[in-house]
């Protein structure tokens, strides 16, 4: 079934409704509770975990972009990655994407240079490089400072680079050892 723009604007704001109906009826609830029962209590905390979450969906929905992000590079990378993927953006230039398959050694080469990091630092440094987080948002899902991020990434890059020049160094050895 596809849906015209207009479709998908009209059921866009339909669900921005809902979310706000669903984030006042939860207000009511919570104004209801008596703060004097430890249930209520409970169910009180709850009830903001919910308001806060569908808060949190409801900027989501009305920016159009992820809450929190004060610089809009969220905005400014999904063009970089768009204009990547849409080669017709430039049909003079004769690129190709080939996805790299990688062998078994290259994997197990990666997974030793990985198991040289301490658990945070390959925790930090693969939160950081392949999955694109911030400084600032691994910082709140480890709940770890801002700066021990860095040093825990700033730290495995240096050795993963290390361990990537040693594995050069060796790879040219061999290659003169064969041609001697």
């Amino acid at each position: 079934m596809n849906m015209t723009s207009k479709q998908i604007e009209n059921w866009a704001d339909e669900l921005l409704m809902q979310y706000e109906d669903g984030r006042s009826d939860l207000h009511r609830m919570g104004d209801e509770l008596n703060m004097d029962n430890l249930r209520d209590k409970q169910d009180k905390k709850q009830i903001n975990s919910m308001i806060s979450d569908m808060s949190f969906s409801i900027d989501w929905l009305k920016k159009g972009r992820r809450p929190g992000n004060m610089r809009g590079i969220d905005k400014r990378s999904a063009y970089q990655r768009r204009a990547l993927i849409d080669m017709d953006l430039f049909p003079s230039l004769d690129i190709g994407t080939e996805e790299k398959v990688l062998s078994q050694n290259e994997r197990k080469e990666i997974m030793d240079i990985l198991m040289l990091l301490s658990h945070r630092e390959r925790q930090c440094f693969l939160l950081h490089q392949a999955q694109g987080l911030s400084y600032a948002e691994i910082h709140r899902e480890l709940k770890i400072s801002r700066s021990t991020v860095q040093k825990y990434v700033e730290r495995a890059k240096k050795k993963v680079e290390n361990a990537l020049c040693h594995a050069s160094v060796m790879q040219a050895r061999i290659e003169d050892e064969r041609v001697i």
